[in-house]
């Protein structure tokens, strides 16, 4: 029998397991309790499993066998595949974390037209004791992603399905409002904001928290800003910015565009801090070393993920059934330097 193609994603690939639940209106698991031979499964159930196999033509692999029979000692890791800052160090953090846990790691970046629900069939399809999913963009319709392995997840993913579901996506809110009060603290009027691309779920959260501390505050909320993360982006909106002269405190979503920004104000003569405060967030390696030093919000990858990982292979080799387990966030940090300062009118 020849094996069918499933296309949604952009292309046509081979059906996975999840493609089977879906055309038998079951769970990713009980899928799995079918191919193993488990009890405790309804004989209707089963064979409405078996009908969607080969309808679809599915076939498992060797791999995906032995994760079956016994742990493979491998954790699958889904992420985005850009040199951007945060996403960047963020794998490299999970890298260096994942080797002193005596596991090794399948990572599958999302490439055009795939979903994260395409790459984790990919990565059970090969077969892994759990599965870290960084991937921080909204994409669109929920695409279920219901499998019955550990799963750790750094950001939102509403389709997803597992147990257990391991949350450590970052207080993004938390950071927003803790930036935005820094500037209002010192006098400002109210904040703009340069916004990342919405539909990264951390950009929305950045600029969720900024709306709450003015609210908060009683300050007015100015129109809104985005870029694409780039310094380029954050230089056009920069000079928009500059021709405003109401403009005195700004909070950027990010370290690059805010390069980008402090780059417009200076050619526009609005000098940093002396005219316009300046936040950004990710505290990059450059950021210390800018004119004048920047004021940012940093992540803190190694805390983060360890926290993170711990909690993902305890749940591997000793199963809890907690379908819940939030490892404890670390604490928010500002570095306070001297792109900011009370607003000229205060002082």
């Amino acid at each position: 029998m020849s094996e069918a193609k499933v296309s949604g994603s952009g292309r046509s690939r081979r059906p996975g397991s999840m493609d089977v639940a879906r055309l038998a209106g079951v769970s990713q698991k009980t899928v799995s309790r079918v191919l193993n031979g488990e009890p405790y499964v309804k004989e209707e159930v089963r064979l409405r499993v078996q009908a969607a196999m080969r309808e679809l033509g599915y076939r498992r692999n060797d791999a995906a066998r032995a994760l079956n029979s016994g742990r493979t000692k491998r954790i699958g890791v889904v992420c985005l595949g850009t040199a951007l800052f945060g996403p960047s160090t963020q794998l490299v953090a999970i890298e260096q974390t994942l080797r002193t846990t005596g596991y090794s790691v399948s990572i599958v970046n999302t490439l055009e037209g795939d979903t994260v629900a395409d790459v984790v069939e990919h990565l059970l399809e090969q077969g892994v004791d759990g599965i870290i999913l960084s991937e921080p963009i909204d994409e669109g319709d929920d695409v279920p992603i219901d499998v019955d392995i550990p799963v750790l997840s750094f950001g939102r993913f509403p389709g997803l399905s597992a147990k257990p579901s391991l949350d450590t996506g970052g207080d993004n809110i938390g950071a927003g409002r803790t930036a935005t009060e820094h500037l209002l603290g010192l006098g400002h009027h109210t904040v703009w904001h340069v916004a990342g691309p919405q539909r990264w779920w951390a950009a929305r959260d950045r600029l969720a928290g900024w709306r709450q501390a003015l609210a908060d505050a009683g300050a007015p909320e100015p129109p809104v800003l985005e870029g694409d993360w780039l310094p380029a982006s954050g230089y056009a909106a920069g000079r928009e910015l500059a021709a405003n002269h109401d403009v005195t405190a700004v909070f950027v979503a990010n370290d690059d565009m805010a390069i980008g920004v402090l780059r417009a104000l200076s050619e526009a003569g609005r000098p940093v801090p002396g005219d316009v405060s300046v936040v950004g967030f990710d505290d990059i390696p450059t950021a210390a070393f800018l004119t004048p030093p920047l004021t940012t919000v940093p992540q803190d990858f190694d805390v983060h993920v360890a926290r993170g990982i711990a909690n993902l292979v305890t749940e591997i080799e000793s199963p809890t059934g907690d379908h819940s387990l939030l490892p404890e966030p670390p604490p928010l940090r500002l570095v306070v330097r001297h792109s900011t300062a009370a607003p000229t009118t205060a002082r």
